[in-house]
């Protein structure tokens, strides 16, 4: 079994430009990674697979059965009520590696984003699809729920398509890689490590050729010119018009020497050496090299003044049957926090609760672990009414976070990384005292990771960091507080502070 897609191009409506364009793959049976920076077409594509979308020029074939798990843990499956009735062999295995509770199904917009993702995956597994579409499954999950969707999407026997940046997911699953690369889609044998080291030397090797190209284009050029000036001096040397009329020895001269001479020879060779320096300038141009962005962020915000920029008194929260039993909390305007804990353990609640205490003097950039549909708009609309200074400095985050401002100024296909990436830079923009994250990895490509890390390792402001990225948290984070099981029952959670 394979899928072909043969020439397929999709432009968006409202779109400048096409999302992907004349890309042709197979996809053979078994897990095929697709990598590149946000907004390169990975999700487009993925949508033209499924059948989701129609390509405005290409063919899909052959027709195969397909299911796509959206990138958005909110989103409810279509087949949700079918799953909570369905007791087929299917549902039950799919329910079983996944550990989804029967109560789950019933629930689905109350559940935490993990407990959400989990049921996204059991109910398009347990539709036993030839061709299965994960987007970003590992958003939202903690690294024991990781593994256990590993496991789950290891035992599919069709063709695999795996949109994702979790490098330890690729190198489990995937056989090869599609990857996005200045706009074209090629396909190369291995996993994540392997795919990304062939592609780094790629480019380093490119990188040099090119730089090598260019210093021989130039140094051809310098003496391209040196030779044009001996040729011109050459020139007048045989110029005749100063020659009077009825001297025909000296006419005669001139023109064996222009024929003949060393000032005819360096007339020939000027015109030459131009021909190979234009061959040695379309050389270096012709080396395409991957474009890549500074991938660093400008800090933005202070501490405050105060010496509390957050304060809670001990507490139990509680959300339906789940409790937290929560200490007093202090937060310095320097504390840098690091919150850890299981999927659906509250780390989301503590969060609300705490920004709900937060004095008035204190500015506080928040962005939440997911952005509905009306967040994103109001993104977009903040953007564009913003004067030519600050749309500059915002923009300018989202290159450093390495994304295309251009394609946020268009609008119309806007990727969640970049909008994810949009969020922060335009919260970054009043210079906050406190910046609360809630898994600020969500979506966003590695390149990105790397920049948001060494940005938050220098916020000089307040932080309180919620993430399972523990590589993140180590460097961001000096305080850590940890949500674990409690004695007093079975959905009972306290907050630990060290």
């Amino acid at each position: 079994m394979q899928l072909n897609l043969s020439h397929i191009t999709y432009t968006y409506p409202g779109a400048s430009e096409a999302a992907i364009a004349n890309v042709s793959v197979t996809f053979p049976a078994g897990w095929t990674g697709i990598i590149g920076d946000n907004g390169c077409g990975k999700t487009t594509l993925a949508l033209v697979t499924a059948g989701l979308i129609a390509p405005d020029t290409g063919t899909v074939t052959p027709k195969l059965f397909g299911a796509y798990c959206p990138q958005d843990s909110s989103i409810e499956p279509d087949n949700l009520m079918d799953f909570a009735s369905d007791w087929s062999p299917e549902a039950i295995d799919a329910r079983a590696k996944l550990e989804v509770d029967d109560s789950w199904l019933w629930d689905f917009s109350n559940l935490s984003g993990g407990q959400q993702k989990r049921v996204q995956i059991a109910c398009a597994l347990s539709r036993r699809p030839d061709v299965l579409i994960m987007d970003e499954p590992t958003n939202d999950l903690d690294a024991a729920t990781r593994a256990m969707v590993a496991e789950a999407l290891a035992s599919f026997q069709g063709v695999g398509l795996l949109i994702s940046h979790d490098r330890a997911l690729l190198n489990r699953l995937v056989g090869q890689c599609l990857t996005f690369e200045d706009g074209r889609a090629l396909m190369r044998p291995g996993g994540f490590d392997q795919v990304s080291a062939q592609t780094a030397s790629e480019r380093e090797t490119a990188l040099r050729e090119k730089a090598a190209a260019k210093r021989e284009a130039q140094r051809l050029h310098a003496e391209a010119v040196r030779r044009s000036e001996a040729a011109s001096q050459s020139k007048a040397r045989l110029s005749a018009s100063k020659v009077a009329k009825g001297d025909s020895d000296t006419r005669e001269r001139l023109g064996r020497a222009k024929v003949s001479g060393k000032d005819g020879i360096a007339g020939q060779a000027s015109a030459s050496f131009a021909s190979r320096l234009q061959r040695a300038e379309e050389r270096a141009g012709a080396i395409a090299v991957s474009k890549r962005y500074d991938s660093r962020i400008s800090i933005y915000g202070g501490p405050a003044s105060a010496k509390t920029v957050a304060h809670c008194e001990a507490t139990v929260l509680h959300a339906g049957d789940f409790s937290l039993r929560v200490p007093e909390l202090w937060v310095g305007p320097t504390d840098h926090i690091g919150l850890a804990g299981r999927n659906g353990t509250g780390k989301s609640t503590l969060v609300r609760h705490l920004l709900a205490r937060v004095p008035e003097t204190v500015r506080v950039a928040y962005v939440p672990q997911s952005a509905s549909e009306a967040q994103r708009e109001d993104a977009l609309a903040r953007l564009h009414a913003m004067d030519a200074a600050n749309a500059g400095r915002v923009l300018g985050l989202v290159a450093g976070l390495n994304s295309d401002p251009d394609r946020l100024l268009d609008g119309a296909d806007t990727s969640p990384g970049e909008m994810r990436k949009l969020i922060l830079a335009e919260q970054l923009l009043g210079e906050p005292n406190l910046l609360v994250l809630d898994e600020p990895t969500n979506h966003l490509d590695l390149g990105s990771i790397e920049a948001l890390e060494a940005m938050l390792a220098e916020y000089p402001g307040a932080l309180i960091l919620v993430s399972h990225d523990p590589l993140l948290v180590e460097s961001a984070c000096s305080l850590h507080w940890t949500i674990e099981p409690s004695a007093a029952g079975e959905n009972a959670f306290e907050l630990n502070v060290r």
